[in-house]
């Protein structure tokens, strides 16, 4: 490092243009049409009413094949990654799991009622593909910036997912206006051939503008031994990285509070306020909005104030909204709690890539940002089982509480991790 705060490899490398970082952020902008209609708000209601016939058993299918699509990558990931950084090629990987999440979505449009087994495969497939996929595209951003811009940079790609998020929801909203009534159930599965067109669409600028400084001309699959190797040889040196072991493990806990709340937000909303559907779908337009803002907003701060820090303060939001929500009783109230969960997820999610990129050495980048995709994927499983066991045993506000514990785990975790501290001249200068 010099006394700027920048790595050699920084100071040699050519800046990217705005055009190369703009075609790297619409990925973010395609990605997030699998996952608002695919995983949060129509394929999930369809496969529950329709597929599964409403029966509990649907619940069951649902969770496992999530956690199945979950596991799958967790395995993959820290493989692939290691692959990828010894010369594989992450534009390679990036293409080869976004194919395989657009085919699989295309595919659900022929999902008709009782198939179960074909929704279960092509929800693991197409879950697989779009988890697997993000190692690579997360991996990108330490080659797109210097670390005094990480925190903008990776700011403004997912408020640009965000802003996607916002454009499929507005297109979509339509399709949903009939519900699950027999005679819309064809535009309901209209939405899936919708999120597997924006994704796509929108993903095609970074294959062909955004270049892989690592890409290697002899490239064959002995690169995927290669990268088991190389895993096996970074857990035998981990000590080494302990830092940034300080820093997985502390995202591992908080990042599974933040994903649960994410997760069971609309069955909350549904069950305890009993909101319709479109009110849901008014609802996650207000976070998706006021998460665009937030990722923009604490992006920008992190560059000013340092990650570790904005992380911390994110943290503590969170903190406050889950203790609100656990005391929430009016639809009113229930959405001003979400414009807040809308900017501290924003911060969180951009500030934590923030973070990760700037203590991450930069030969084993690629790897890394594998563990960090899978440390992310495996809490996945976790903290919904245990709001799950709360929410059937007792109620759904006492689970809503206890996601508070990881926040605050996470949050004292967090402050033993070391940053480097950004300086007056390089707030300035970013």
């Amino acid at each position: 490092m010099t006394t700027r705060g920048v790595s050699a490899s920084d100071a040699q490398r050519e800046p990217a243009s705005r055009g190369q970082i703009l075609s790297w952020a619409l990925f973010d902008f395609a990605n997030t049409a699998f996952y608002v209609l695919i995983l949060t708000v129509g394929y999930p209601l369809y496969f529950k009413e329709i597929v599964a016939g409403r029966e509990f058993a649907g619940d069951f299918w649902w969770g496992a094949a999530f956690s199945i699509s979950m596991a799958i990558v967790a395995i993959l990931s820290p493989i692939l990654g290691a692959a990828a950084d010894m010369g594989g090629g992450k534009k390679r990987f990036l293409a080869l799991f976004t194919a395989l999440c657009i085919l699989a979505t295309a595919s659900m449009f022929f999902v008709h009622a009782g198939m179960l087994v074909s929704a279960v495969l092509l929800l693991i497939a197409a879950n697989v593909g779009f988890e697997a996929g993000l190692v690579f595209y997360d991996a990108f951003l330490p080659e797109l910036t210097t670390e005094r811009s990480y925190g903008r940079v990776s700011g403004y790609g997912f408020a640009v997912g965000y802003a996607g998020s916002l454009a499929t929801l507005a297109v979509a909203y339509p399709l949903f206006a009939g519900g699950f009534e027999e005679t819309n159930l064809i535009n309901i599965r209209l939405s899936f051939l919708l999120a597997a067109g924006f994704f796509f669409v929108f993903a095609i600028p970074i294959f062909f503008v955004v270049p892989d400084r690592q890409q290697s001309s002899d490239w064959n699959w002995r690169f995927a031994r290669y990268g088991l190797r190389r895993v096996r040889k970074t857990f035998q040196e981990f000590q080494q990285y302990r830092n940034v072991g300080k820093f997985l493990l502390a995202y591992f806990i908080y990042i599974d509070g933040i994903n649960t709340v994410i997760i069971f937000s609309s069955i909350f909303a549904r069950e305890t306020l009993h909101l319709d559907i479109g009110e849901i779908v008014i609802f996650f337009a207000m976070v998706q909005t006021t998460a665009l803002l937030g990722s923009v907003a604490f992006g920008v701060l992190s560059d000013h104030w340092g990650h570790k820090p904005t992380l911390s303060v994110t943290l503590a939001l969170w903190l406050v909204i889950v203790v609100l929500a656990f005391f929430v009783q009016s639809k009113t109230v229930f959405y001003s709690i979400g414009i807040a969960a809308g900017v501290a997820l924003g911060s969180s999610q951009s500030t934590s890539r923030s973070l990760m990129s700037q203590i991450t050495p930069p030969e084993k980048k690629t790897e890394f940002f594998g563990f960090f995709s899978f440390f992310g994927t495996a809490s996945a499983i976790i903290g919904p089982f245990m709001f799950g066991v709360l929410s059937s045993n007792f109620n759904q506000r006492l689970a809503i509480l206890s996601v508070g514990c990881f926040i605050v785990a996470g949050f004292f975790l967090l402050q033993r991790v070391e940053a480097p501290r950004i300086s007056q001249q390089d707030s300035v200068q970013s």
